[in-house]
């Protein structure tokens, strides 16, 4: 029998932000709704209505010193308010600015905040996805058995034949919600 909170857990949509929902050359704070992929905002809005919204993001770029944590702390806070004026609800931004070689436990492909997401928002797990432009973030999905999805924006094309074979692949995070929908 399942206890008790299994009931009242959710499925979820943890996106990369760089890359799959903004273009990836964003190092500076700056962001107006031309820094977003198209569709981004109509995706979004369409898996909000069955599933909470994360992102989770890597920003090596403030560990490797080419950007301020208060510029990429800037630059993650305009981001969730260019999503909020679009009708968008994110329950959650997380963002590790460690560079790789430094082992954090919170990196990409390391599932730590999804653990937390788990924890602090009652998210099934099994029963979400993972969009991202990286083949670090499919399976990043999949080490906690979520459906890893890759958007060929972004990083996407770059890095398409790294990735294990049967992964499921999409033109952008649009696409990929139509067919998150229709699960």
């Amino acid at each position: 029998m399942p206890e008790k909170n299994e009931k009242l857990k959710r499925s979820a949509v943890f996106l990369d932000q760089g890359g799959t929902i903004i273009y990836d050359d964003r190092r500076d704070k700056n962001i107006t709704r031309d820094s977003f992929i198209p569709g981004a905002f109509e995706a979004l809005r369409k898996l909000q209505e069955k599933h909470l919204l994360f992102i989770v993001t890597n920003q090596s770029s403030v560990g490797l010193g080419k950007m301020s944590r208060e510029d990429a702390e800037c630059l993650n806070s305009n981001v969730m308010k260019m999503l909020v004026e679009g009708g968008i609800r994110i329950t959650e931004h997380y963002a590790c600015m460690h560079k790789r070689d430094d082992e954090c436990e919170c990196i990409k492909p390391k599932p730590f905040f999804l653990h937390k997401a788990a924890e602090e928002y009652l998210v099934d797990l099994q029963s979400s996805f993972v969009i991202g432009d990286h083949p670090h973030d499919v399976e990043f999905g999949e080490k906690v058995g979520a459906k890893g999805l890759y958007v060929l924006t972004g990083h996407g094309e770059k890095h398409r034949g790294d990735l294990p074979h049967g992964v499921t692949v999409f033109s952008s995070v649009n696409e990929a919600s139509d067919w998150i929908i229709q699960q």
